[in-house]
């Protein structure tokens, strides 16, 4: 993974500074700054996992917007966007967060704490399929307001419906990495590291989906590694 570019579809490090240096860092609250000093302490190349602190920024504000109250992560890592989620939703706001890596989630779990918003998260350590799933059994359908996916890209496309049905008409589904490090502009034959080819083909594929379901509106947002928002019509 070390081989890969710094995570942001802006590869001009100046501006990319500038943002982050005049809105991004001004603005973080204390406990999401610490949890990503420890996360990158701990974690080194890896802490790219979590998403980039302007967008986070962004779907706080988003949330806040939409009046969200009930929403689900799939992917949590250390959990900065899951508390930058919690940190936006009402007091008895519910996140439920979904990861088959729990010790990651605890890394960031003091944080949470020290926050005071521990109440509102639910984590479940699953597969994020089967824990969809289930909860689609357990009649969750058209119950959550948004949600978020950051999990394994070449699944993408499978969590789809299984989202469409669990957010309720008018809901969103945030895809993050969906520029997958700008290498969607790229043609097969051009050099990039494994890593990107390997997962490059899976978020194309998922872009051209989005683009063409009838069920959604989309717009792909060049903010972090690229971010889908879509919005369930019916």
């Amino acid at each position: 993974m070390a081989d890969l570019p710094h995570k942001s579809i802006l590869q001009n490090d100046a501006l990319l500074q500038y943002i982050l240096n005049t809105s991004a860092y001004p603005k973080e609250h204390e406990q999401l700054k610490q949890l990503r000093e420890t996360t990158a302490e701990k974690y080194g190349y890896k802490s790219i996992m979590n998403v980039p602190i302007d967008e986070a920024q962004f779907l706080s504000m988003l949330l806040k917007l939409m009046n969200a109250k009930k929403t689900l992560e799939v992917g949590v890592f250390t959990g900065y966007s899951l508390l930058a989620t919690a940190l936006a939703l009402p007091e008895d706001g519910k996140v439920v967060a979904i990861d088959v890596d729990k010790e990651a989630f605890q890394t960031g779990l003091p944080f949470v704490k020290s926050a005071g918003v521990d109440h509102k998260i639910n984590f479940i350590q699953s597969d994020g399929i089967a824990c969809l799933k289930d909860l689609l059994n357990k009649g969750e359908e058209g119950s959550f307001d948004f949600a978020f996916m950051d999990a394994d890209k070449r699944s993408y496309i499978k969590y789809h419906d299984m989202l469409l049905k669990l957010v309720k008409i008018g809901g969103v589904i945030a895809y993050d990495n969906t520029l997958w490090f700008g290498s969607v502009a790229l043609n097969d034959q051009d050099p990039m590291p494994e890593t990107l080819r390997k997962f490059r083909g899976p978020v194309m594929e998922l872009n051209s989906f989005l683009a063409n379901d009838p069920r959604v509106e989309s717009a792909i947002l060049s903010i972090g590694d690229g971010l889908t928002l879509c919005r369930r019509l019916y």
